[in-house]
């Protein structure tokens, strides 16, 4: 599979790029809306600079987490098309369609095995069986759906209306390949040191305004942190106005 680890090498660019700009598109009050104050209270985080971080780092993992499984299921899909001319359904919500002696494979691609809660999952479910309704035109043609995950094992592949593979055994189904899961790995690396030195360099950046901005705005006159001006921001019906000036006099609110 050159071609597809040549995709891998030239496209695993795009990744990093959307990774930098996650962070350099943020904003302190987008941050503080999103999370969970109750929590950081009750991990004590009473340092700005820790609690920024641990506030940036929660968000940053789960933008991440999002944007490389959308990477690999791009992957995903080249592949099939070089493989077995797979292509996007038009009238269906499953990611792939091709088909293999004599049998029609519509494939859900997913970034690993917990990708969804158990509504999701049956939504998913309802997906096959509509798919199942719009395509099944010509009765002598066997159709068989899969779930599919970039990454993670699954012992019991039959879901009753779906197989679901995932891992290696997902990418030897899409390529044809067994060790295509292990190839991968190498032009994934690529650039990895380059781009991280540059992301490092922006996160530093970010961390250190971010916190500048939360000690003028949520902390009192002696650097302890105003938790009830953070929960007015984030909970409040009626939000208290940030206030840059805070640190630089007025009475300390209780804590």
């Amino acid at each position: 599979m050159v071609l597809a680890t040549a995709y891998v090498d030239e496209h695993i660019g795009e990744f990093h790029n959307k990774r930098i700009s996650a962070i350099s598109d943020l904003s302190l009050s987008v941050l503080l809306k999103k999370k969970n104050p109750y929590l950081f209270k009750a991990k004590n985080l009473e340092i700005a600079s820790d609690f920024v971080r641990t506030l940036l780092d929660a968000h940053l993992s789960s933008q991440e987490e999002t944007m490389f499984g959308q990477w690999l299921e791009k992957l995903a899909i080249y592949v099939s098309k070089l493989v077995d001319g797979g292509q996007r359904p038009a009238t269906t919500d499953v990611d792939l369609d091709f088909t293999r002696e004599g049998v029609r494979y519509l494939v859900s691609v997913k970034s690993g095995p917990n990708w969804g809660n158990s509504s999701q999952k049956r939504d998913l479910k309802e997906a096959f069986k509509n798919a199942r309704r719009q395509l099944q035109l010509d009765p002598n043609i066997h159709m068989t759906f899969i779930e599919g995950c970039c990454y993670g094992r699954q012992i019991n592949e039959d879901q009753g209306t779906h197989l679901k593979k995932c891992g290696q055994a997902f990418w030897q189904f899409i390529t044809k390949d067994p060790e295509f899961y292990r190839e991968i790995i190498v032009p994934i690396g690529h650039i990895a040191r380059e781009k991280n030195v540059e992301f490092a360099s922006e996160y530093a950046r970010v961390l250190n305004t971010f916190t500048h901005e939360f000690l003028e705005a949520y902390c009192a006159a002696d650097g302890a942190v105003d938790w009830n001006a953070l929960l007015a921001f984030n909970s409040s019906s009626s939000p208290l106005p940030r206030s840059p000036s805070r640190r630089s006099g007025g009475q300390q609110t209780s804590r």
